[in-house]
């Protein structure tokens, strides 16, 4: 039985491939891949939340007056009620806790600051060895 010239062509060329092409399938997934790799971050930042109010106790007095360290709205630090440059903090601060017992440091920070600069002065009180740090806020006033 002769085979037709268009059979004989093929078998000449190139055979029938039998096996699967796997190549374009991998180029799909590691496509797939690199786009939730980026986009699983983003659907992380950005979620809305609603925080609960709460009423919350005041602390207990201490012996001690509390050590403040205020951060005005334009960024301006206070120890206590005098100025002083963000340089000079932990210098001035040490100064003032040889004298005390308790290590314990008060922030406050006007609420027009941005979080980045209340995060500088935590740092800087930390990497000083200042790890007892609190926060002050205010309580909203009920409505009863």
């Amino acid at each position: 039985m002769a085979l037709s010239t268009k059979a004989q062509r093929r078998t000449r060329r190139s055979k029938l491939m039998a096996e699967i092409n796997v190549t374009p399938m991998v180029d799909v997934m590691l496509v797939l891949l690199v786009i939730f790799m980026v986009a699983a971050p983003m659907l992380q930042v950005g979620v809305p939340v609603n925080l609960p109010d709460g009423e919350v106790n005041s602390l207990p007095q201490e012996a001690e007056t509390p050590l403040a360290i205020s951060v005005s709205s334009s960024g301006e630090l206070y120890l206590q009620n005098d100025l002083v440059l963000e340089a000079d903090l932990t210098a001035r601060l040490d100064e003032v806790m040889a004298d005390r017992t308790s290590r314990k440091v008060y922030l406050r920070a006007d609420g027009a600051n941005s979080y980045g600069k209340v995060f500088e002065v935590m740092g800087l009180l930390s990497s000083a060895g200042y790890t007892d740090i609190g926060l002050v806020g205010d309580v909203p006033a009920s409505s009863n």
